[in-house]
């Protein structure tokens, strides 16, 4: 009787977990889709003036790689780039200067903020510095790119149309991530998948919808609307700060755009699950508001949205459960599904997707681990910075 009572159990877990899958199918934006490329667009007879803004600390190693292609764009306007270096102890700044001397290109512009103050991230105090700069060229769109991420010939041209002809304030792109290592292609897409679960890219678009967010790594800013939105000062404690962007510009009446990008990719390596497990981790307890209750319903959602399926089907068929095993197979079938259009839009093996569940769960103790960190005053540390207080009030001022 106790086993019946365990076994039903598990078939009406199985079931939540299905209709939590038929509804994220239908009802979340149709995130699974990956065919949100930059939004229709035509070249404008005159092209605005656009300062290029690029946060830099201890970036020596993917610079090589990145920074030449942001001198190359092929744009027909003005344009020049700031890169700013945040404290490097690595010559990242010395190395700009000498890859634009042998490059040419665009002009570039390297200057260093100094420490940021209390109250400020290192990357936020940074963007400030180089908008400062800019602002005296008097830019009409400023694009605020990482330090790893490598632009096609053309990606500016592209951003700066998008923008003119769909009238946004921020045209963002997601930058397709390195996925070479093993745990890169088990990990990478699904982080991208997870991202658009959370802030579904068709919503982003809409006028009407609340849902923001951005894509750091690649960010098309119009200068008026960042001084609308006190960008980056009414930001600048923000760990998440593209989101934080994106809430502030369209909470400010600003319209924005987020995509997947086709030409613009970062250059970053994650070869071991260290590294993915600290990109991850320093970051999602802030995702969370540090909020120990939505740790907490997240870790259940989790659980019942991608653990539940493969249990209950190992359960069906070590009990000889039908019901157990159909209705997790069929949960299991539907996630399995919604995670191929990015595997494919990653160029990655179709077989990888039924594994959504084991990534899934080291999500989940990512997560778990974000939130351990953060209350042994470690917080949100990345590159000799820690950053433990909260940024929940981002939200709110948006």
């Amino acid at each position: 009787m106790g086993q019946t009572a365990r076994v039903s159990a598990i078939v009406w877990t199985a079931a939540g977990s299905l209709v939590a899958w038929l509804w994220l199918l239908l009802g979340q934006g149709l995130f699974w889709r990956t065919d949100v490329g930059l939004p229709t667009r035509r070249e404008p007879d005159d092209w605005p003036a656009v300062c290029v803004v690029v946060p830099a600390r201890d970036e020596a190693a993917v610079l090589p790689a990145s920074l030449p292609s942001l001198l190359a764009q092929e744009y027909p306007g003005r344009a020049e780039v700031f890169l700013v270096d945040d404290g490097s102890s690595d010559g990242t700044g010395e190395l700009a200067r000498e890859l634009a001397r042998r490059h040419g290109g665009l002009p570039l512009t390297v200057s260093s903020p100094g420490e940021p103050p209390a109250g400020w991230t290192g990357k936020l105090w940074a963007v400030r510095h180089g908008i400062g700069l800019a602002r005296a060229r008097g830019p009409e769109y400023l694009l605020l790119t990482d330090a790893d991420i490598a632009h096609a010939p053309d990606s500016l041209r592209q951003l700066v149309a998008a923008a003119r002809t769909g009238g946004f304030d921020v045209v963002s792109q997601m930058a397709r991530l390195r996925v070479e290592s093993m745990w890169e292609r088990l990990v990478v897409p699904a982080f991208v998948y997870f991202f658009a679960q959370l802030y579904p890219f068709r919503r982003i678009g809409r006028r009407t919808a609340r849902t923001a967010a951005a894509a750091g790594g690649c960010v098309l800013l119009r200068t008026e609307a960042a001084e609308r939105a006190r960008i980056p000062d009414a930001i600048r404690h923000a760990v998440i700060d593209d989101v934080a962007l994106a809430r502030a510009v369209k909470g400010g009446g600003g319209h924005i755009w987020l995509g997947l990008a086709e030409r613009v990719d970062s250059v970053r390596p994650y070869p071991r699950l260290h590294d993915l497990w600290r990109m991850v981790s320093r970051s999602a307890y802030a995702q969370l508001r540090h909020n120990l209750l939505l740790l907490a319903a997240t870790v259940a959602g989790l659980a019942l949205v991608y653990l539940v399926p493969p249990v209950a089907v190992l359960v069906g068929v070590a009990v000889g459960s039908t019901a157990a095993a159909v209705v997790g197979g069929l949960a299991w079938l539907v996630m399995t599904g919604t995670y191929v259009p990015m595997l494919r839009y990653y160029r990655q093996p179709l077989w990888l997707a039924p594994l959504l569940p084991f990534t899934a769960f080291l999500y989940l103790l990512m997560t778990v681990d974000s939130a351990v960190q953060h209350y042994r005053g470690r917080g949100a540390a990345w590159k000799g910075r820690t950053y433990a207080r909260p940024d929940a009030v981002v939200g709110d001022e948006s």
